[in-house]
């Protein structure tokens, strides 16, 4: 496909292409943000405002705290925090320091965070105190030496912070203990750095910025390359497709955001820190959107222009006693990704905010958005959209042909947004682009006559729970350590709350093993959206005539009764 028929689709002011050499690096970005904005709110958590200038300063702190401890450009710094006012300026500061950002979910277990932090190499970790005991039982087998300890209350001020951590560690328990001899406070860093000079860095566009965790058909996480141009592209891309709508914002208002995805999510870090940090913005930092009272309260106390966010956050938000509290009036723009949008959900979405949900559909390896909907369509569509200025997609065969119109094939997408590759896996990297250099995306997909593409299947059979990829494999590389497990295969199911769930079918070898006995150490193994919610026995399991397990039967398939 060497035309682009979805260009005609684009609504008035969108440009066919963006020029991603405007910033050097994310930091040129960032930084012109901090002089243009410095007296306005950057972010808004539990309360308190922390300002542009605010976090250029205390991220010109972090960076220099970093280079005392011999840290060097291009080493790897790991980020495990919820949403809070630490995490942006934990990653500004890595960035400043011409180092690279690892984030890690704060969910993981020792498991998946030792094979994350060895796999990248990071020397250095900055983590909620929460998830210390996490990082306790790992840090000896990684090549961590330096950790920074954040607690949730520590950039609320003297008296609110120190309420909200006794809260957080008394009262409602949140944090195991642990030890981490030699670790230094997230506070106490800043203090340090402050007290040093900091050394600005030449950063430019083919410099890493982040690696950003993927799984993998293998099974095993594998770090996808983001330069720093690849990000900046991304944030220029989805700036430019929100122009239509978000210019109607009153110049008198400040463009206001809600980040309740999770920051170390690639859509959460791009189209919501990074693209708010670009538009001098509002970022309303939530750190547990499954509380939906809790956020709907702190909405009610924002004008809200902007609302990325997943089916389930939408669905469940729409359909809250308190949703009315909040004023929706202004909302100019709600993003759907991570997972498919329902119809019915963007229906009701409507119908309560007058604000349409806006499907686009993007990967890690794309830094992530590679197409969306128009931000000025009323109707939902049921697809992925088109793709974004200076984006390119085509759907392709088993030999990375394009397919004839009207045929399905795998989506394919090239673009300034798309990875340099998976972090030290030239292997994987060549097996996931064609030869003129287009990303597999691994997903079958159409596209009708105007360009609009629309996923039909998935040709990896990858499970999509909230947003997030859980692989097969991997679960079933966890649940065979079992003792009583004799072969076992994990498939998606549709599930209301997630869009997918995790179900695990086991053939035992020892007959007394329960399933409390599989969810205790699935449990101890795989974070929350990894564990199975159907857990099923049986006799055998369907195999192609060379043994390997036909996990489309197992989807397709009613369950089976349980061997007696």
């Amino acid at each position: 496909m060497t035309d682009r028929p979805w260009l005609g689709a684009y609504p008035q002011g969108v440009p066919a292409d963006i020029d991603a050499s405007r910033y050097a690096s994310l930091v040129a970005l960032m930084e012109e943000s901090f002089s243009k904005y410095g007296d306005r709110v950057a972010y808004s958590f539990m309360g308190k405002d922390m300002r542009y200038a605010e976090v250029d300063r205390e991220s010109r702190a972090f960076a220099s705290y970093l280079q005392g401890l011999g840290l060097v450009k291009g080493d790897r710094v790991a980020v495990m925090m919820p949403n809070c006012l630490q995490y942006p300026v934990a990653v500004a500061g890595v960035l400043r320091a011409g180092m690279i950002v690892v984030n890690v979910n704060p969910l993981y277990t020792p498991r998946e965070l030792e094979h994350q932090l060895k796999d990248s190499g990071a020397k250095a970790i900055v983590v909620i105190e929460n998830f210390g005991a996490t990082l306790q039982h790992c840090i000896a087998a990684t090549p961590v030496r330096h950790v920074v300890l954040a607690a949730l209350g520590d950039r609320l001020g003297a008296l609110k912070g120190a309420l909200v951590n006794y809260v957080v560690r008394k009262v409602k328990k949140m944090v195991p203990a642990y030890s981490l001899p030699g670790a230094v406070r997230f506070n106490d860093a800043l203090k340090k750095g402050a007290a040093r000079g900091f050394a600005p860095q030449a950063i430019g566009p083919d410099d890493v910025a982040l690696l950003q965790y993927t799984g993998g058909t293998t099974g095993v996480s594998k770090g996808a390359v983001l330069l720093n141009r690849n990000v900046i592209a991304n944030v220029l891309q989805s700036e430019a497709w929100n122009e239509p709508v978000m210019q109607q914002v009153p110049a008198h208002e400040q463009p206001t955001g809600v980040c309740a995805l999770p920051l170390y999510h690639i859509f959460a870090f791009t189209v919501g820190m990074m693209l708010s940090m670009r538009t001098g913005s509002k970022l309303v930092l939530i750190a547990n959107p499954r509380d939906l009272a809790g956020v709907l309260k702190e909405l009610s106390k924002h004008t809200i222009h902007s609302f990325p966010a997943v089916n389930t956050l939408f669905n469940g938000l729409a359909h809250h006693p308190d949703f009315k509290t909040v004023d929706w009036s202004h909302l100019k723009i709600s993003v759907g990704g991570g997972t498919a949008v329902q119809a019915a959900v963007a229906k009701l979405w409507l119908e309560k905010t007058g604000c349409p949900i806006c499907e686009g559909y993007g990967l890690s390896e794309t830094s992530p958005s590679a197409s969306c909907n128009p931000t000025t369509n009323k109707a939902y569509t049921g697809t992925i959209g088109v793709p974004l200025p200076s984006t390119w997609m085509k759907l392709i065969d088993e030999h990375d042909q394009e397919v004839a119109p009207g045929e399905r094939g795998e989506i394919a997408i090239k673009g300034p947004q798309v990875m340099a590759g998976y972090w030290q896996r030239p292997d994987e990297t060549a097996k996931s682009m064609t030869a003129d250099g287009y990303f597999k995306t691994g997903d079958i997909g159409t596209v009708d006559a105007e360009g609009y593409f629309k996923i039909v299947d998935r040709k990896k059979d990858m499970i999509l729970v909230s947003g997030f990829n859980v692989y097969p494999n991997e679960v079933e590389d966890v649940v065979a350590l079992i003792p009583g497990v004799l072969e076992c295969a994990a498939v998606g199911v549709p599930d209301e709350k997630t869009g997918e769930a995790v179900k695990l079918i086991i053939v035992r070898k020892n007959p007394e093993l329960t399933e409390a006995q599989v969810r205790a150490f699935c449990r101890e193994n795989l974070t929350g959206y990894k564990q199975p919610r159907v857990i099923e026995f049986r006799t055998e399991l369907p195999k192609t005539p060379v043994g390997k397990i036909l996990r489309r039967e197992l989807r397709d398939a009613q369950p089976a009764p349980a061997p007696a």
